[in-house]
């Protein structure tokens, strides 16, 4: 019998509600009734993550036979994946690439999508409904306006002042949150839980300081008490996500097309592995996620200075000194024994042991997943898409390893050599002189200060607000140097190599 042709993006077939069924039998679509699931769960950010993460663990629900969390979509400002969702009826194709094998599954638990830019009194309306119990975010750290230092509310912004002078017309999140949360207290319909699911530390707390400290704001001009309310009601569980989602490119839609059958304008790539860890403090109940792999904690700290401290901190490490040494995505790099062996090191030696006992996780089995995990070579990720953000992700990620090997004499060059691979990305260009986007938060002036100071990392230290209190420690300054003058002379690569061959003190 002659093997079956491959279908090609000429011959894949549509996705869309009444097609479902003419799909390839090797995607795994929704059997359940969509039209019968309850609109429960409101998410603010239907990016890639979200839609490879999130929305997956609700349809694994909703396939279980758990119809009572449906999910709304909700958008800011961008219309383009709204239009996507809807000509397709809401539906899309997850594609888990493992190192060896490669699967897909459409996603159907979305019942709609609604763009807070188009409409933002239908937004209200979601939130406000009786039958939303939970909403959760994934709107960035940024998103937060938290300022990293004093832990405050920073209210300085024309969005956040346009929905103070005008609450019935958000075009804020948490202009939405404390207008919806207005209403339903004025309803007696009660609380939702506020479930932040951003990659941050204290995802939680920073939730809860941001819509408190808006909701004050608005009392403040309408005479109300809406924060205590807030306060006593609403509950703002911290969790921990991890699924590595790169960012799908046409040329890659077109081979999904072909691999799988499934026309879909905008399929989601995702590895295999995926986690979820979230405090079990929802004030109007929650799905029954623990069904489905989400583990329920008392703490989430543990679990999310992991992952910061191990596998967002390699990202960081790897992308700035990967990318100058000429690597374009992850798992080239990580076919570098050097490269290779720096990470392994970096983890081992300089930053496991610094961490918090983390109840049911063995650490040297989490780092050996993470080195599996990077080196996927069907995932490809962009290594400039995790050098985005730096000036956020060093300080969070980075930055606290250090301090605490600092403060406690402990190894940690390879830390060192990090940070001086992010200072010298920050220049915005390579060794031959060629350029690329230094993109995120204070980019524009980190990189005048960056190119400014050259191989002398005072004048670049001298931004106390990322920088903080390492600016002040003589011997960190002395070994960033050192560690930038040998970029600069022999390249990262070299300077890896050298650096793995001498100890803590060879290399002070």
């Amino acid at each position: 019998m002659a093997d079956a042709p491959t279908p090609g993006p000429d011959r894949a077939v549509p996705l869309s509600d009444s097609t479902l069924h003419d799909l390839p039998s090797a995607v795994s679509v929704p059997g359940y009734d969509r039209t019968a699931l309850v609109p429960s769960v409101v998410h603010i950010g239907v990016g890639g993550f979200h839609r490879a993460h999130q929305a997956v663990y609700l349809d694994e629900l909703a396939r279980r036979g758990h119809r009572d969390w449906g999910l709304v979509g909700v958008g800011m400002h961008s219309p383009q994946i709204g239009e996507v969702l809807e000509a397709q009826d809401r539906l899309y194709t997850v594609v888990e690439r493992g190192a060896e094998q490669e699967s897909a599954r459409v996603v159907g638990v979305l019942t709609r999508y609604l763009l807070t830019a188009d409409d933002p009194g239908a937004v209200l309306d979601v939130l406000a409904d009786a039958r939303t119990r939970v909403v959760t975010l994934t709107i960035t750290g940024t998103g937060y306006r938290i300022d990293p230092h004093s832990g405050e509310f920073d209210a300085d912004d024309d969005a956040v002042r346009a929905d103070l002078e005008d609450p019935e017309r958000p075009g804020t999140v948490f202009g939405l949150l404390t207008g919806a949360l207005a209403r339903r207290r004025e309803a007696g319909t009660g609380p939702f839980t506020v479930l932040s699911c951003d990659n941050m530390q204290h995802n939680g707390a920073a939730a809860r300081t941001a819509v408190l400290s808006f909701a004050r704001l608005r009392d403040e001009r309408l005479g109300d008490d809406l924060a205590g309310w807030i306060e006593e009601n609403v509950t703002f569980p911290s969790s921990m996500v991890d699924r590595i989602t790169p960012t799908t490119t046409p040329e890659e839609r077109d081979a999904i097309a072909a691999s799988t059958g499934v026309d879909d304008r905008w399929p989601v790539i995702t590895e295999p592995f995926t986690q979820w860890v979230v405090e079990d403090s929802f004030c109007a109940g929650r799905p029954p996620l623990e069904e489905v792999g989400v583990q329920f904690v008392d703490d989430v700290v543990p679990y999310e200075t992991m992952k910061t401290r191990l596998l967002n901190a390699s990202h960081c490490a790897l992308g700035y000194l990967g990318h100058l040494a000429g690597f374009r995505t992850i798992d080239e790099l990580m076919a570098d024994d050097v490269f290779r062996e720096y990470l392994v090191r970096l983890m081992g030696e300089e930053i496991a042991p610094l961490l918090p006992p983390v109840p049911g996780i063995d650490l040297t089995e989490y780092q050996r997943t993470l080195v599996q995990r990077l080196s996927n070579p069907r995932m490809g990720d962009q290594l400039l898409r995790l050098c985005r953000r730096g000036s956020s992700k060093m300080p969070n990620y980075v930055f606290p390893s250090l301090r605490a090997a600092l403060e406690q004499h402990r190894p940690h060059q390879l830390l060192v050599l990090a940070v001086a691979g992010w200072m010298r990305f920050l220049r915005g260009y390579d060794y031959a002189g060629e350029r690329f986007p230094v993109e995120g938060p204070l980019s524009e002036r980190l990189g005048d200060l960056a190119r400014e100071g050259d191989v002398e990392p005072e004048v670049l230290l001298s931004e106390s607000t990322v920088f903080d209190s390492l600016s002040r420690d003589e011997h960190f300054v002395a070994s960033v140097e050192v560690a930038l003058r040998a970029l600069e002379e022999q390249g990262p690569r070299e300077v890896i190599q050298l650096y793995l061959t001498l100890d803590e003190e060879g290399a002070a």
